[in-house]
C-alpha cells in the first residue's frame, strides 16, 4: 500500500481488472469505466472507498476500492484491493442463472455436421435468403 497517488488506469490493471494498462486506457475512454457513477479520463486519481462499475465482456460489477497498489502482483494480492458490493454480486449471479437457463433451451446437435449436410445447410441457408429478396 502506497501513500502516493495512483492513475485509475494503473489501478485497474494493479487489480488485474485488464491485462495491459492500454486496455485499461481504452476500457475507460470507451465508457465502460465509470468512477462514482461519472464517466471519467485514465488519469483520474483513485481515492479510497471510490466506487467503480466494471463492465468486462458481458458482465458488470461494482466495486468499493480498499487498497492502492501501482505494482502488479498476484491474483490473491489483487483481489484484495477492492471488494465487490453485494447488489453487484447478487445481479451477476441472477443473469448467470439467465444464461444457463437461455442456454438449456437452444437447440444443440448431438454432433458436428459432416461435410455433406454442412453443404446442405449452406445451400437452405442460400435459398432462404435469395427468397427473402424476391
Amino acid at each position: 500500500m502506497t501513500d502516493k497517488k495512483i492513475r485509475l488506469d494503473k489501478w485497474l490493471w494493479a487489480a488485474r481488472f485488464y491485462k495491459t494498462r492500454s486496455i485499461c486506457r481504452d476500457m475507460i475512454n470507451g465508457g465502460k469505466v465509470h468512477y462514482n457513477g461519472q464517466r471519467v479520463k485514465a488519469q483520474k486519481i483513485v481515492e479510497f472507498g471510490a466506487l467503480l462499475s466494471i463492465r468486462q465482456g458481458d458482465t458488470k460489477k461494482e466495486v468499493e476500492v480498499k487498497m492502492l497498489l501501482d505494482q502488479r502482483k498476484g491474483a490473491p494480492d489483487a483481489q484484495k484491493l477492492y471488494e465487490e458490493t453485494n447488489s453487484s454480486i447478487k445481479k451477476r449471479e441472477h443473469y448467470q442463472t439467465l444464461r444457463k437457463l437461455s442456454l438449456q433451451n437452444a437447440p444443440h446437435p448431438d454432433k458436428k455436421p459432416n461435410k455433406k449436410q454442412r453443404r446442405q445447410l449452406i445451400q437452405a441457408k442460400a435459398q432462404r435468403n435469395n427468397e427473402n429478396f424476391d
